[in-house]
């Protein structure tokens, strides 16, 4: 006998989205307060820079110094904390956190296909589903002005994403359950910017990285001959070989990873043994983390494969959302939360724990491509803003409810307007943003012209 229980009907649904209208109009969704900021912006990414690897903080300050897009990169926790000052709608999905133009990239399904998905999710946590959109829209900007675009131009293609993004979620909203949950975006190889990340990860085979990332070792007399012939190769601070004991602390985070994986990716990852460990510095948001890569030679040396232990903290967003309630292993949280929104994840997507730190489990560089601000300049931009509208409201549709952001979306264009202005009002802010960080002193030898806009 069915229990007792409510389900809410498509209706009620609906109506729940359309009556948090009047909790936040779409329209003011324009709105930017950086008055409203309890802390500046300085402090919270030195707040952010705690239980870093001191060495590598100089580092992070210096890649986001460059433009402004990079400084944004680095700056989630101040972003984090600007919406949280702004109004909500309260529907809640599984947000990326990071959800800007780089952050989408192409990369090996389960059966060996690409893909071209979502592909960074340090920071998702539950949270309102307008965040996403925000980030996404003042991307979209920064990344337009750095490509050369007008600005009328730029603000068209926010509009354009958000639209996108709304009538596939009208869509979704007419959907069986069950087709939400595998449909597919079929027109990404026509998208000249991801076609080209598409062919970049068409050529990042296990080989070419094993070509990239390790060097042959010379072999001694008497050595074992069962013994690797390669080792990582050293590029400090980017890549830093780890022997003796900080290898043997590592390595033993791969028995609890083992533990968590499905028996059948078990069995598969006991034909590999580990050979070597390397320490490397990745992104710019993550910069000063611990991550290190495992190299695994399965039935030879032509059976490369690797593995990335990415350390994971809370998400910037956690003190904001005190309902959010995410695992309390943060390594798990980026993994559930990626799984919860791709369509297809790495088969070795997983989580480990060592030395007091939460780790995220990935393959590094295993048929993966992603997007430079180069590949957007001319009709690259407003063709992939499209696409990255089309895979964000994907991801909330598969781990949200399509019905009730539908509802509240409706059908008219006012929200779209409102978040390109938002896009547009954020990325100026990001910029005197930048140059604050590099009036400060954190970067040595570098100065904004303070009269430089873009």
């Amino acid at each position: 006998m069915v229990p007792d229980m409510h389900w809410a009907t498509p209706e009620e649904r609906r109506n729940l989205g359309q009556a948090r209208r009047k909790q936040v109009g779409r329209q003011q969704h324009d709105d930017v307060k950086p008055k409203a900021r309890k802390t500046p912006a300085l402090a919270l990414l030195a707040r952010s820079m705690r239980g870093r690897i001191p060495a590598l903080i100089k580092l992070k300050y210096q890649l986001m110094a460059e433009s402004p897009f990079g400084y944004f990169r680095g700056a989630v926790p101040v972003m984090a904390a600007d919406l949280s000052v702004l109004p909500s709608t309260g529907i809640v999905c599984q947000l990326c956190g990071d959800a800007h133009v780089r952050n989408l990239g192409a990369y090996a399904a389960p059966d060996g296909k690409l893909v071209f998905d979502i592909n960074d999710f340090d920071e998702t946590i539950r949270g309102p589903f307008e965040w996403d959109l925000k980030r996404m829209a003042a991307s979209l900007v920064l990344a337009g002005r750095a490509s050369g675009h007008k600005e009328s131009a730029v603000r068209e293609t926010v509009v354009r994403c958000i639209e996108r993004y709304a009538a596939q979620m009208r869509t979704f909203a007419k959907m069986p359950c069950l087709e939400v949950g595998r449909f597919q975006v079929r027109r990404l190889g026509q998208i000249e910017p991801i076609h080209d990340a598409l062919l970049k990860a068409e050529r990042a085979t296990p080989l070419h990285t094993l070509d990239l990332l390790t060097e042959p070792v010379a072999e001694k007399a008497g050595t074992d001959k069962s013994a690797s012939t390669r080792r990582f190769k050293e590029a400090k601070p980017i890549l830093t070989r780890v022997t003796g004991s900080q290898a043997a602390v590592v390595l033993a985070g791969l028995a609890p990873y083992r533990e968590m994986l499905e028996p059948q990716r078990q069995h598969l990852l006991s034909f590999y043994r580990p050979v070597d460990v390397a320490f490397k510095v990745v992104g710019t948001g993550s910069v000063g983390l611990r991550d290190y890569c495992i190299y695994f030679e399965g039935n030879g040396p032509t059976d490369p494969l690797f593995l990335q232990l990415k350390e994971e903290p809370a998400s910037a967003y956690a003190p904001y959302l005190p309902d959010a309630h995410p695992p309390d292993h943060n390594g798990r949280r980026a993994a559930e939360g990626q799984r919860a929104m791709q369509l297809q994840s790495d088969p070795f997507l997983g989580w480990t724990h060592f030395a007091g730190r939460d780790y995220l489990v990935r393959q590094l560089n295993d048929h993966k491509g992603s997007i430079d601000l180069t590949d957007l300049a001319g009709t690259g931009l407003e063709a992939y803003a499209e696409v990255c509208g089309e895979l964000l409201a994907r991801g909330h549709a598969r781990s949200g409810d399509p019905l009730a952001i539908a509802g509240y979306l409706g059908n008219g264009g006012g929200f779209a307007e409102a978040l390109a202005k938002f896009g547009s009002l954020y990325a100026d802010q990001t910029e005197k943003d930048w140059r604050e960080l590099c009036r400060s002193g954190k970067v040595p030898g570098k100065a904004a012209n303070p009269t430089k806009e873009r």
